[in-house]
C-alpha cells in the first residue's frame, strides 16, 4: 500500500475478505481487527449495540481505527497462545513493526482492585527490525455513520471524542493531530520502540481512566484470564488446536452478564455477493445457544451450562410457555427489523438490517432443541427449581400440542410455512428428552401421554417424511426437495443406527446437496431471490454423519479438508463459496465453530467407543435408557 513517507492516509479503499480478520472481546462487545492493522467494526456499549466502527458495511461512512506502516506492506495475524488477545505483524523493505490488540479481560477479584473502564480497546505497537515508519487513523462514525463526532484535546495525551451523551476517551503516548471527527498521528518505529493507543468508551471523567503505565499490567492479566479459561478445556482427543480455537470463540460469543449466547456479532454480512440474504445476528436464537451448550458441556465447561440454564429460566417468563425464536442479551422479545438504506452494504451487498423479523417466526424444533439441552445439562448434575421443571414441562406440553401444525423451519426460510420433517424429528427429541427428565425430576406432566405422543410424531415421519424413491427423508411434506438439516438422524437415535434407511439418507445428501467437503442447506426455493454458499455447519454434520455409520476414515478426510477452509487464525463464517472458496455470511459464526468441535469429538469417540450414541461423549447414557432414546 504505498503511500508518500510523511503523509496520514485513510485505509484502503476497497472491501477486505472476511478470512482477513481476527476478533477480540471482552464478553461483552467485540472488535473485527483487520490483517491490515484496521478495526473495521466495533459495537458499543455490548454486541447489539450502536457500532462506532462499521467500515465493514461502508468504507465511506463507516468508521474505523486504523494502525499501518505509511508503506508497502504485508499484515499477518497470530493469537498470542491459546488467548484472544491478536498480534499483527507487518513486514515492509524497511523492517518489521507488531500491533497487540486486546480488550481487557479480568476476573471479578481483578476487576475490583485494578478498576477499568465500561469498555476498552488496547492497541500496543511497537518496532520489531528496521525502521519503520507508521500511520494511525481513529475516525469513528456512531450511529451506523451517520454521526460525525466532535473532538477535543483534554490534556497533553488525552483525548476525547463526543456524540449525543456518549463519549469514547482517547489515550495515546504520540501526539495526535485533530481532524472535523478524526485524530491522526505520524510516527517511526525502531527495534524496542513502542506506541501506546487506548479507546475507552466509559461514563467515568478521564482523570480516572488507566494510565498508559498500567498496560503492561492489563495485557499480562488478560493472557493469564484467557490461558486459565481454555486449561478447563477437557478435550484430549484429535485436532485439539481447532477445537480449543473454537471453545475460545465461543466463549467470546457469550454476553457475561446474563449468560446469553449470540449466533454472531455482525450484522448484514452477505450469504451472496451483491445480494439480499443479508440478516442480523447480533441476538440470541435459543437453538445456535442450545447447541453452544451442548459443544462446551462435551468439552467441560460447566459454568457457561449454569449461566444459559438460568438466562433461559428468566427469558421465558413472559412468553412461557411458547418459546420465541431469538431475544435480545437481557431477554428482551420485541426485535424489530429495519433496513438503513443509505449504507452501500459490504461489497455492494444491499440492505443493511438491524434486527431480525424471525423472532416472529414459529419454528418447532427450537423446543426439542432447549429441552434436550437441558436433558444434557441435567445429565451434568444440573438441577432445576419449581419454575425450571414448569418450564420444561410446559415446552414438551407446546410440543405435544402444535407438532401437527406447519412452521418455519431451522432455516427460516421467507416463503411461508411447511410441514418441515426436521421439525418433526427434533419435536421427537425433545419428547424424549422431557420423557428422560421425568424420570428424576418430578414434572408436572403426563410421561405416558409424552410416550404416546413420541410414537405418533416417530410413525408419522416415516410415513409422510420418507420417501423411499429418493431414499432420503424430505425437507417437506411431499416436497421432492432434500433438506442437510436430516443429517441429524443418524446423530439422535432417530432410528436404529443399522436401518438401512439412515445410511441412505446420508448417501442421498451427499448426492444432492454436496459439492466437494461442502455441504448446501437445500437447493428449493425459500421466498428470497439470489443464491448462498454451503453451509458450514451442515458440512461438519455430514462429517459426524458419516462417522456414525461406519464410514470414519472418509469422515477424517473431509474434516481436514473443512479445517483448511479457516482463515489463518482458524476463524469460520457461517458459509462458503463452493467455488471461490470465500468465507460468507456473518462472521464469526457459533454455528460453524459448533459444527467443528461436535465433529471433531465425535470423531474422537467413534475411534474410541464406535457403538455408542452420537451424544454420549457428554456423559455418557442417561441413569435409566428407555429403548430408543436419542442421545
Amino acid at each position: 500500500m504505498p503511500s508518500e513517507p510523511d503523509a496520514v492516509h485513510p485505509a484502503p479503499a476497497g472491501y477486505l475478505p472476511l478470512a482477513d480478520y481476527g476478533v477480540i472481546g471482552d464478553g461483552r462487545s467485540i472488535a473485527l481487527v483487520a490483517n491490515t492493522g484496521a478495526i473495521d467494526w466495533w459495537c458499543l456499549p455490548r454486541f447489539d449495540g450502536d457500532p462506532i466502527f462499521a467500515r465493514l458495511l461502508d468504507t465511506r461512512l463507516g468508521g474505523s481505527c486504523v494502525i499501518q506502516p505509511r508503506c508497502s506492506f504485508h499484515g499477518r495475524q497470530a493469537y498470542l497462545g491459546e488467548t484472544n488477545v491478536l498480534a499483527t505483524t507487518f513486514t515492509t523493505d524497511a523492517g518489521e513493526a507488531r500491533v497487540v490488540d486486546f480488550m481487557p479481560a479480568l476476573t471479578e477479584a481483578q476487576k475490583r482492585r485494578y478498576p477499568i473502564p465500561f469498555r476498552e480497546i488496547v492497541r500496543r505497537v511497537e518496532g520489531i527490525s528496521g525502521r519503520v515508519p507508521m500511520q494511525l487513523l481513529l475516525r469513528p462514525r456512531p450511529d451506523y455513520g451517520r454521526l460525525t463526532p466532535r473532538v477535543r484535546q483534554t490534556r497533553a495525551d488525552r483525548y476525547v471524542i463526543e456524540w449525543r451523551d456518549q463519549a469514547l476517551h482517547v489515550t495515546a503516548s504520540v501526539p495526535l493531530h485533530i481532524d472535523p471527527g478524526t485524530l491522526t498521528a505520524s510516527f517511526d518505529l525502531v527495534p524496542g520502540q513502542r506506541v501506546d493507543l487506548v479507546l475507552s468508551y466509559s461514563s467515568e471523567s478521564p482523570a480516572e481512566l488507566p494510565t498508559l503505565g498500567s498496560l503492561d499490567l492489563m495485557q499480562r492479566l488478560t493472557v493469564e484470564f484467557w490461558e486459565a479459561w481454555i486449561r478447563q478445556c477437557g478435550y484430549t482427543g484429535p485436532y485439539q488446536s481447532a477445537v480449543r480455537r473454537s471453545a475460545l470463540v465461543l466463549k467470546l460469543l457469550t454476553y457475561a452478564p446474563s449468560g446469553a449466547i449470540i449466533a454472531a456479532p455482525t450484522t448484514s454480512l452477505p450469504e451472496q455477493i451483491g445480494g439480499v440474504r443479508n440478516w442480523d445476528y447480533r441476538y440470541c436464537w435459543l437453538r445456535d445457544a442450545a447447541f453452544t451448550i451442548r459443544a462446551l458441556l462435551s468439552l467441560n465447561y460447566q459454568r457457561e451450562a449454569h449461566a444459559f440454564a438460568e438466562w433461559l429460566l428468566h427469558v421465558t417468563r413472559l412468553t412461557h410457555p411458547e418459546l420465541q425464536v431469538l431475544y435480545t442479551l437481557y431477554g428482551e422479545a420485541d426485535i424489530p427489523e429495519r433496513t438503513l438504506d443509505y449504507l452501500e452494504g459490504y461489497r455492494g451487498s444491499r440492505p443493511v438490517r438491524v434486527g431480525n423479523a424471525a423472532a416472529e417466526q414459529f419454528q418447532l424444533d427450537v423446543y426439542g432443541e432447549v429441552i434436550d439441552a437441558l436433558r444434557i445439562y441435567h445429565r451434568v448434575g444440573g438441577s432445576f427449581d419449581r419454575d425450571g421443571r414448569r418450564l420444561i414441562a410446559g415446552l414438551a406440553e407446546v410440543i405435544a400440542r402444535r407438532w401437527h401444525e406447519p412452521d418455519d423451519g431451522i432455516w427460516e426460510v421467507r416463503s411461508g410455512r411447511a410441514q418441515h420433517i426436521h421439525s418433526k424429528v427434533m419435536a421427537w427429541v425433545g419428547l424424549q428428552a422431557a420423557i428422560e427428565i421425568a424420570q428424576h425430576e418430578r414434572l408436572p406432566v403426563s410421561v405416558p401421554h409424552l410416550e404416546r405422543t413420541a410414537d405418533e410424531i416417530q410413525a408419522w415421519v416415516l410415513r409422510h417424511g420418507y420417501d423411499p424413491g429418493l431414499g432420503a427423508f424430505t425437507r417437506t411434506y411431499g416436497s421432492g426437495d432434500l433438506d442437510a438439516a436430516l443429517l441429524v438422524v443418524p446423530l439422535v437415535d432417530f432410528l436404529d443406527q443399522r436401518d438401512p434407511r439412515v445410511a441412505e439418507a446420508v448417501r442421498a445428501i451427499e448426492r444432492r446437496l454436496t459439492r466437494d467437503d461442502l455441504v448446501h442447506r437445500y437447493l428449493g426455493e425459500d421466498g428470497l431471490p439470489g443464491e448462498e454458499g454451503a453451509f458450514l455447519i451442515c458440512s461438519f454434520w455430514l462429517v459426524e454423519a458419516l462417522a456414525r455409520t461406519g464410514r470414519l476414515d472418509e469422515a477424517h478426510e473431509r474434516f481436514q479438508r473443512l479445517l483448511a477452509r479457516a482463515n489463518p487464525l482458524g476463524l469460520l463464517a457461517e458459509e462458503v463459496d463452493p467455488v471461490s472458496g470465500e468465507q460468507l455470511g456473518n462472521f464469526p459464526q457459533a454455528f460453524s465453530h459448533i459444527g467443528l468441535i461436535n465433529a471433531a469429538v465425535t470423531l474422537h469417540e467413534v475411534e474410541q467407543q464406535p457403538q455408542r450414541g452420537a451424544y454420549s461423549r457428554v456423559v455418557g447414557r442417561s441413569r435409566r435408557e428407555r429403548p430408543g432414546m436419542s442421545r
